[in-house]
């Protein structure tokens, strides 16, 4: 057939100019074209746009489809008019204009999407009783959606698409737009309220890891997926040297497969595009783009040609072979050229803490954090008696006068603020006195709620709670004779501090850019280019405290080398897991025991001769770390409280004339929100003379005021040791933030709670080692869990990587609940709509998402990477420091346990020294655990896969110790630098992961305990055989079945 030109198919291109001339279709048409078997026939945009239909040329088949400016309902007369053979039906592209047609067709044809609900409205800001907005969430004909959730127009060409963001997040609105530039979105924080003007889809936000996933097919039994960089994480678009946006193939499941044939057929277009969201295990189309082309393919150029070819030969020449030649028409003059994929920086990923051989690679990265630098954390607690308090309590507890209300949302506090802003006299005279008598503290008690609540000039609910618990009630008649109690005393309960500040923010980031530049390859490039090419596998969790995920995000965005603000970042890569890093409740009782333990201690004449272990280790004694002069220093500590509280006491009293003062100039309101996202000072408050951040001195002279009262009981002579580390606490921070006060005596405090406070808080969690890993192993049980789950479920995709013909052809049992594979749907064989056949190039072991975690595997077919089958996997929880004493305790005192008798600690005994001289585990504290692989020891062998534990104590507390001009001016900053980690065991010691499992499973949670996932699904191992060999059994039982049909 080739070379008899009077024969071929004439394949019309009815498409605009822009499209026809794409560098994607030129080159695909060019390969259809070299087989010979083809006339290719453009048809223009004079002659789509001028002529009529009945002169535009005649063809065989047709390639025709929608672009801005195409006439298609013209081509639609065309195609009635001539009846050419169309790739993708016309008719339908009129459904890929209105985003609702599209959801609906969907649905229809059962394709997963996110949960979503309609507002139509009939002119613009129509009032629809079906639609209202609250503060963090819309409600649609009954259907809620908290934020953050998504806002799409209904017009398919209107790509403005928000997503608003909750106030415990920081709040504001993140708008999607197509690439302009270097930017795909961008985040506005002021604003919070959606559109009116027009219809709209609200859907569920659905997190990815940040990553989106476009799917592109070619005929309904071929789908080539790529990924890239979610637009939602920064904005910014990732691009190569030539200025094209980075994206790498990757892997699709076969449920995702069976949605790519299902979408070509529910809107009849072979050829097209959509949208694939993961999000743990399960995956949803949010979008169908109609004909769509990969970019900077040759391999999927290949594909595509080859596989039209056969759809053409197919609907016009079906006596004819459609098998492809072995040398494929455009290659046969082609010279060899050698690869020219981009190259890894090592063939392996070394270790740079010390390696044992170039063939070690990593393959795990754990680290446990503390969250940065935050505000001193307070609590205000006054009974009230008042009558718009208690009305407020009944309005938000749904009128049950037994039960407690709890406030933390913007109206809500903003009703709390009103009513107490008409208690609190507008005159500042009284709260300074000393005076205990209690109508004056109770006045003093709701000026400093209502400066609380007037702090940053808006509400942001991850920084500010109230609660309101009834306590005395009156009975009383009702009008139709029925009694009722009603509460006529109430105790209110105001948290609020525990902020994190500039400095913590910049910690985090500067901790993040550590990570990347020291714990990855390739001086901080390799683990991006791991990141890029999806063979990083990251996840960050969080506890529920909001410091704690900005800390998380801030860490992230240093990582990943991320731009913008903190919100979208957090919503898009950090997951919240508070019962696994929240909490003291289990190790309550016992760390009290331990506490008044140490209270014993503290005040004995003998207590540096109370010993409680082998002498020569100074930690293995009661109440090891504490000083010698502990109850001596106590008097001395109350003393200089005082004097710093006298100082902000005069602060507060002239604050109003200060600030009315023409040379201090006004200044706006402090935004606590906008805050989050510096991480500089506000260099106009500290050059007029005001405390950093948002504490302005009435709460700052209570914060101290509070402190002096509770640390030392005049009339019972008693100090509350329980209160050191608070007291250290707000020294820290003022000697840090808010050193141009000129408090004097602050330094000469600060030494003296460092002291202390060195010796109270490691007690706290254990008087000595063996109660230090009771109380460790209660508070870390399921972090610890869930480490030896990340190690062992790494270990397990490593060996098979490198081994997968010793693996079993039958699926293995998984043993951690939390991951799990999507299941293979056996189809019917009468069912020919809802099976894909093998696609193009299939005969690979496919390599399916079987973890419930949401993972992105790269393609190696069409990736342009060595080594594609390489991983490493990234496990970043951040918590308090509750988590890191206890995981630090667990690590270093775990061979005490009897059930370990006999085994050498996890820690050496230099490090062992070194954390028992360490003062604090200050902020961005952190512990890290890094598996390597050795590949040239045998399978079997321990030796294979061994542990690395390095740990930092994080911000260097020694500057603010050290006067010289230098570190003054790196405190300017406000910002303490973060200490470099510190191996934990001897250098060329190999620490097998065996004997870290070992040594760490009685104190963690077993795998069998965690919760299942939400979804039951099979488990097959990752890279393994089983899926994929299950897949083909079930195409050729299909297959088998269609053949004897036909015949």
């Amino acid at each position: 057939m080739a070379g008899n030109a009077t024969k071929r198919i004439k394949v019309g291109v009815c498409v605009m100019e822009k499209k026809a001339t794409s560098s994607p279709m030129r080159k695909i048409l060019e390969r259809l074209e070299a087989f010979g078997e083809f006339e290719i026939i453009n048809f223009g945009d004079k002659v789509i746009l001028e002529d009529p239909v009945e002169s535009w040329p005649i063809c065989d088949c047709l390639i025709a489809f929608y672009s801005t400016g195409f006439p298609l309902k013209k081509a639609q007369t065309y195609a009635a008019l001539r009846k050419p053979f169309l790739v993708n039906e016309l008719e339908p592209q009129h459904l890929l204009h209105d985003r609702r047609k599209v959801y609906e067709r969907l649905e229809l044809f059962g394709i997963p999407v996110p949960k979503y609900a309609l507002v139509n409205r009939e002119y613009p800001y129509q009032e629809l009783y079906s639609f209202v907005e609250h503060e963090d969430y819309v409600e649609v004909h009954g259907k809620r959606f908290w934020k953050p959730f998504v806002e799409k127009p209904v017009d398919g060409d209107n790509h403005s698409i928000m997503i608003y963001y909750p106030s415990s997040a920081g709040g504001g609105m993140k708008v999607l737009f197509r690439k302009v530039g270097n930017r795909s979105s961008e985040f506005h924080p002021e604003v919070s309220r959606v559109r009116r003007e027009s219809s709209y889809i609200y859907e569920e936000f659905i997190p990815t890891g940040g990553t989106d996933v476009k799917v592109y097919t070619v005929g309904p039994d071929y789908a080539h997926a790529e990924a890239r960089k979610s637009p939602v994480v920064d904005g910014v678009v990732m691009r190569n040297p030539d200025g094209k946006e980075v994206r790498y193939p990757v892997l699709l499941t076969p449920a995702e497969k069976q949605m790519a044939w299902e979408v070509c057929g529910a809107f009849q277009q072979a050829v097209c595009g959509f949208d694939l969201l993961r999000c743990k295990g399960r995956s949803y189309v949010c979008d169908v783009n109609g004909w769509s082309f990969v970019k900077n393919s040759p391999k999927y150029y290949d594909d595509a040609a080859c596989l039209l070819r056969k759809i053409f030969l197919d609907a016009k020449a079906p006596h004819l072979s459609s098998t492809i030649p072995p040398i494929l028409p455009w290659k046969l003059n082609e010279p060899i050229q050698p690869s020219e994929g981009l190259a890894r920086l090592e063939s392996g990923i070394i270790g740079t803490f010390g390696t044992f051989g170039q063939s070690e690679e990593l393959r795990c990265v754990i680290a446990i954090i503390r969250h940065g630098d935050r505000t001193p954390k307070q609590k205000v607690k006054l009974k009230v008696t008042e009558e718009k308090l208690l009305n407020l309590m009944l309005k938000y507890n749904g009128g049950n006068t037994k039960s407690e209300t709890k406030l933390k949302s913007a109206v809500q506090l903003q009703d709390l603020l009103d009513a107490t802003r008409l208690l609190v006299p507008r005159a500042s005279s009284g709260y300074g006195s000393d005076s205990e008598a209690e109508g004056i503290e109770h006045a003093e008690k709701l000026q400093q709620v209502k400066a609380v609540l007037e702090e940053g000039g808006h509400f942001s609910g991850i920084y500010r709670k109230v609660q309101l618990k009834p306590l005395k009630w009156i009975k009383e008649t009702k009008s139709d004779g029925d009694e009722f109690e009603r509460p006529i005393e109430a105790l209110m309960v105001l948290k609020y501090g525990g902020v994190l500040t500039h400095a913590g923010r910049k910690q985090a980031e500067e901790l993040g850019r550590y990570f990347r530049n020291n714990m990855y390859p390739g001086e901080g490039t390799g683990l991006l280019r791991l990141h890029s090419t999806y063979r990083h596998d990251l996840k960050i969790y969080s506890s529920d405290e909001g410091r704690v995920q900005m800390s998380a995000a801030a860490f992230a965005k240093g990582l990943l080398d991320l731009e913008g603000q903190l919100t979208p970042i957090l919503v898009s890569l950090v997951s919240k897991e508070s019962s696994m890093l929240d909490g003291l409740v289990d190790a309550r009782a016992e760390m009290k025991i331990a506490k008044s333990r140490l209270h014993d201690i503290i005040m004995s004449e003998g207590m540096s001769t109370m010993e409680n272990g082998n002498s020569g280790f100074p930690w293995m004694i009661d109440g090891a770390g504490l000083p010698a002069n502990f109850s001596q220093l106590l008097p001395t500590l109350v003393q200089l409280t005082k004097k710093i509280t006298a100082q902000v006491k005069l602060l507060a009293e002239s604050e109003d004339e200060n600030l009315a003062n023409s040379k201090y100039p006004a200044l706006a309101a402090y935004d606590q929100a906008k805050a989050l996202g510096k991480t500089t000072i506000d260099v106009a408050r500290i050059a007029s003379g005001l405390p950093c951040g948002s504490e302005c001195f009435l709460l700052m002279f209570a914060r101290w005021k509070k402190l002096q009262r509770e640390l030392y009981h005049e009339r019972k002579e008693r100090y509350d040791i329980t209160q050191i580390p608070d007291v250290y606490d707000s020294c820290k921070y003022d000697l840090l933030h808010n050193t141009h006060l000129n408090l004097d005596g602050l330094p000469e405090l600060f030494k003296v709670t460092q002291l202390l406070a060195d010796g109270v808080v490691h007690n706290e969690y254990g008087i000595n080692p063996k109660q230090k890993l009771k109380i460790g192993s209660m508070i870390a049980r399921r972090l610890l869990g869930k480490i030896l789950i990340d190690l062992r479920n790494t270990r397990e995709e490593a060996i098979n990587i490198y081994e997968p013909n010793d693996l079993p052809e039958t699926p293995s049992i998984n043993t951690n609940k939390e991951e799990s594979e999507v299941q293979v749907r056996t189809p019917n064989k009468n069912d020919k709509t809802r099976w894909p056949s093998s696609t193009c190039e299939n005969s690979q072991d496919d390599v399916d998402d079987d973890d419930k975690e949401t993972k992105y595997r790269l393609d190696p077919k069409y990736a342009n990477v060595k080594s594609p089958e390489r991983h490493v996997r990234t496990r970043l929880y951040f918590t308090s420091e509750s988590h890191i004493h206890s995981l630090v305790n667990v690590l270093r005192y775990c061979n005490l346990d009897e059930s370990l008798y006999g085994e050498d600690s996890l820690v050496s005994i230099s490090a062992l020294e070194k954390l028992f001289l360490t003062r604090e585990l200050d902020y961005m504290s952190n512990i890290v655990l890094r598996m390597f692989e050795n590949t040239e020891v045998p399978l079997e062998d321990p030796k294979r896969f061994r542990i690395e534990m390095s740990f930092s104590h994080g911000a260097n507390l020694e500057l603010l110790e050290n006067s010289d001009k230098e570190v003054s001016s790196l405190l300017q900053e406000h910002t303490l630098p973060i200490m470099a980690p510190e191996r934990l065991q001897e250098a060329g010691a190999c620490l097998t992961l065996d004997k870290f499992e070992k040594m760490v499973r009685p104190f963690a949670m077993p795998a069998e305990d965690f919760p299942p996932p939400s979804f039951q699904q099979t488990f097959t191992g990752y890279f393994s055989r089983s899926g994929a060999m299950f897949e083909r059994l079930v195409r050729l039982f299909y297959k088998n079945t269609t053949n004897a049909t036909k015949q």
